[in-house]
This record gives structure tokens, C-alpha cells and sequence, in this order.
């Protein structure tokens, strides 16, 4: 892509971006109780008292919640630490009833990694992952029940966490917005996040600074917390960077501090001043020994990996003979990639990736329909390329059908069969109807043999309305030009 560059008057500017993606951990418990982890229930109602902080209650490691992550971490193309050890984050918060997180820091689960990212250029670029730890969540602080006090609801607390953290390598919004994009369809895939940032099971952390174009010097940064969607990611780290230049080119200095990003205004404002490690005062968690996993357990994870976006959108272009664009849209989600997939089955591929990204999309955002509760199923759509495929219909008709299909779930031969809507291919019927049209225009006839070719397109109309459609439309404007010269 383009470089994204930051010019004033003053000079040129460039970003320097990473990221910290909290994903929360697929799994029935939390991390360390045997607490549900639900969303929607009332408030406090999942709540065990190891999540409470009462004295006494000891964490217990929930294995299922390791075997996500270490899913998680091979689907990030990363080294599984087979050793990894947690340990306490101490910080005072009135959600936070333990006093302390537990967390990993200086040995996490997983090592370096890496994402490729496809860009709007038709390039890609490597973004480089740091570390993956796993942790407990914190609990949610309510300040909108009563205006003079705040409630807190400890559902959350101890809900298990991947923290995946990034190398700076995004110069540019658009990077960053199609790095969580990946992300999240990667760790949907796996089932080991299901990516929702509406509902705060996915976050992200946004670290900015600027520096001149062309430098290499790394400069002061500020981090945007708990950022709600790839939208306003995008929108934090450029309006961030722009208030990073403004600070600079007017003399004064960047102070590292963590901010909030008001999407209703676009800008941020201060939270705090940040936090460097030491204010946390780390140390190893006494209650939980080291996590040693064996290359028997990683290795019966990796066998259970299932196909990536990635690999996916290869198998469709090469294969199925997809476009890059088309195979990018249609692997980005899970549940489409496999939809596509069952709908080709047997049928002309390229075209019921047309049908999908088209019609059926604009079917289930019109009918405000998730996938799974489409009326027409993959099978169905699969019939109805096929029957254009097959000349038995031509593609307006297939609207027709499909329109009746959304509405009633009917099987699309059955609804041609009902409606007589089978395209005719029989020369002499439809030589019969081109006849009387020509017959009937005989004006028309005249001033397209004295050149006025552009009334073809209305003689086959006038053909199409009287075969009520049906008529093949390759076979009427072949048998036109011949009659007309």
C-alpha cells in the first residue's frame, strides 16, 4: 500500500504502532474455578469464591482453557513455550477483589509468531507477534445505575484471557484494521475466541507514537485502552498520531500516559499516567506451580488444527479457480467458507461464489438473517446455479426463483416447473416469436437496416416479453441479427 504519511508544513511524519488484543478464551469455566463463564447473566450470578478473593480459596488451572491457547498459538504461526510460569500483578482496582492479577510475565505460554495481512493494494505484509500470555480477566465497574454510586459485577472476574501482543510494525491505520480483521477470523476458526468486540469478549489495547519520515528512532508513546471495534482502532491511532505531531511541531513533548478514545468525538483524552512494569511489582504466583507441557499434548493439539483462512483462500484459487478478492471475502468467516463450499459442491464454483457475495448476502442483510437461519440452504443454492448452468434457466429468471426461494425455502426446479418459467432453446419457437415481433415493427425493422444497430437490444426485449422470459437470450440475439442482417 501507499505509505501513510503525516504532512504538515513543518515536515513529513510517520506512525509506529502496536497493538495488545485481549481475547477471551472459549471455555465453559473460568480460569482458575469452576464458575460459568456466560454471557448475559445477571449480575454476580457466576461468581465462585476463588473469583470473589475470599481468604483461603486457592486457584486451580482450568486445562481446557491451555489447550485453547496453545491452539491459539500455533494458528499464530508461533513457538509454544513448553515452559511457562505465572505470576502476580499487583494494582488496586475496585473490580479487581484479589488485589492482583494472575498473569504471565516473564515466561508466557507462547513466543514470537507472526500474521500476514492482506492490504487494499493487493499486497501483504508480515506483522510480527511478540508473546501470547494467558491471564484472568478483572471484573466490570457499572456507574450508570445511580448517579452518586458504582456497582460492581464480578461475572466477569476470572473469565481466562489471551493477551496477544505485537511488534510495532504498523505504519498506517488500514494496517492495524486488517490485522484485528485476521485475528479474529483466525481465532474463530479455531473456536478458541468467538471475536466479539460488542460484547468485550475481544479488546484491544492501542500503543502510537510518531517520529520524521525516514527515521528509525523510537519515540514516546500513549496507549489507547479497551478499544471496542476495528472502526475505532483505525480512528484512535490517526487521530492519536495526529495529536502526537501537533504536540511536537508546537515545542512541546509526549508524555507516556495511558488515554481513552471517544468514538462520539474521535478524540482521546487522559486516563492516567502510564504504568511501567516495575509499578506492578511482579512476582512469581505462589499458589500455582510452573505449566510444563509435554510434545505428546502439543503435538495431539496440532493434529486437531483445523484449516486456516490462509490455507483456505489458497486451496479456493487454486483449486476452484477463484479470485484472490473473491476467496478473501468468502474465507474471512468460517461458517461462509464452508457454506461456499457445500454450495459448489458439484456446481460451477465460480459462479456460486457470484450468488453468494451478491444475491444471498443482500438476501440475509435485507432479512437482517445470520447464516445459520438463511431459508435457502447451501444445497439448494448449488441447484439453482446449476440450473443456469444448464440453460434450463437464464439469470433473470434465477432472481425470480430465488426471490420465491427466500420467501418460502422451496427447492428451485420445483418452483421453475410451477411457474413454467423453463427457458426455451427449441429454434423454432423462438423463431415464431421473433417473427411476429418483426412483423409488428416493421418501422423499427427498417431504421435498424438503415443503421440504427442500438434497437437490437429492444427487439430482444420485445422477444423476452413475449416468451414471458423464457425464451434462451444468447439463442434470440443470435437468431435476430441473422433475420435482420
Amino acid at each position: 500500500m501507499a505509505e501513510y504519511i503525516i504532512e504538515t508544513p513543518k515536515g513529513k511524519w510517520e506512525i509506529v504502532c502496536g497493538l495488545e488484543i485481549h481475547c477471551q478464551i472459549v471455555s465453559k469455566s473460568k480460569m482458575f474455578s469452576g464458575a460459568s463463564t456466560e454471557f448475559g447473566d445477571d449480575a454476580n450470578e457466576n461468581v465462585s469464591f476463588i473469583d470473589a478473593g475470599m481468604p483461603g480459596m486457592l486457584p486451580v488451572l482450568n486445562e481446557e482453557c491451555v489447550r485453547q491457547a496453545v491452539k491459539t498459538g500455533l494458528g499464530l504461526n508461533a513457538v509454544i513455550n513448553k515452559h511457562s510460569e505465572f505470576s502476580r500483578k499487583n494494582y488496586f482496582y475496585a473490580d479487581l477483589p484479589q488485589g492482583y492479577q494472575i498473569t504471565q510475565f516473564q515466561y508466557p505460554i507462547v513466543g514470537e509468531g507472526k500474521i500476514t495481512i492482506d492490504l487494499s493494494d493487493g499486497t501483504a505484509k508480515d506483522i510480527r507477534i511478540e508473546r501470547m500470555h494467558i491471564e484472568q480477566d478483572a471484573g466490570k465497574s457499572v456507574h450508570d445505575i445511580n448517579p452518586k454510586k458504582s456497582y460492581i459485577d464480578l461475572n466477569r472476574a476470572g473469565v481466562g484471557l489471551m493477551e496477544i501482543v505485537t511488534k510495532p510494525d504498523f505504519k498506517a491505520p488500514e494496517e492495524a484494521g486488517a490485522f484485528l480483521k485476521k485475528l479474529r477470523s483466525i481465532v474463530r476458526y479455531l473456536g478458541t475466541c468467538d471475536g466479539n468486540m460488542d460484547e468485550g469478549s475481544m479488546r484491544c489495547d492501542v500503543n502510537v507514537s510518531v517520529r520524521p519520515y525516514g527515521s528509525d528512532e523510537l519515540r514516546t508513546r500513549c496507549e489507547m485502552k479497551n478499544v471496542n471495534s476495528v472502526k475505532f482502532v483505525m480512528q484512535a491511532i490517526e487521530n492519536e498520531a495526529k495529536r502526537h505531531v501537533e504536540v511536537y511541531e508546537n515545542g512541546g513533548i509526549i508524555e507516556q500516559e495511558t488515554r481513552q478514545f471517544d468514538p462520539s468525538t474521535g478524540q482521546t483524552k487522559v486516563m492516567r499516567k502510564k504504568e511501567f512494569a516495575h509499578d506492578y511489582r511482579y512476582f512469581p504466583e505462589p499458589d500455582l506451580p510452573p505449566l510444563n507441557l509435554s510434545d505428546e499434548f502439543i503435538d495431539g493439539i496440532r493434529k486437531e488444527m483445523v484449516e486456516l483462512p490462509d490455507a483456505k483462500k489458497a486451496r479456493f484459487i487454486k483449486e476452484l479457480g477463484l479470485t484472490a478478492y473473491d476467496a478473501s471475502v468468502l474465507c474471512e468467516n468460517k461458517e461462509v467458507a464452508d457454506f461456499f463450499e457445500n454450495a459448489a459442491a458439484g456446481h460451477d464454483a465460480k459462479k456460486v461464489a457470484n450468488w453468494i457475495m451478491g444475491d444471498f448476502f443482500a438476501m440475509l442483510n435485507a432479512k437482517r438473517l445470520p447464516l445459520e437461519k438463511s431459508p435457502v440452504s447451501a444445497e439448494q443454492l448449488g441447484k439453482l446455479v446449476d440450473l443456469i448452468s444448464k440453460n434450463v434457466i437464464n439469470g433473470k429468471t434465477a432472481k425470480d426463483v430465488f426471490a420465491i426461494m427466500a420467501e418460502t425455502g422451496g427447492e428451485p426446479e420445483k418452483i421453475v416447473d410451477e411457474h413454467g418459467w423453463r427457458q426455451v432453446t427449441d429454434t423454432g419457437a423462438i423463431e415464431a416469436v421473433i417473427d411476429n415481433v418483426l412483423a409488428a415493427n416493421p418501422d423499427n425493422v427498417a431504421a435498424y437496416k438503415a443503421g440504427k444497430v442500438n434497437l437490437m437490444g429492444w427487439f430482444v426485449g420485445q422477444v423476452m416479453k413475449q416468451s414471458k422470459g423464457t425464451a434462451n437470450p444468447a439463442m434470440v440475439n443470435q437468431i435476430l441479427k441473422q433475420k435482420l442482417g
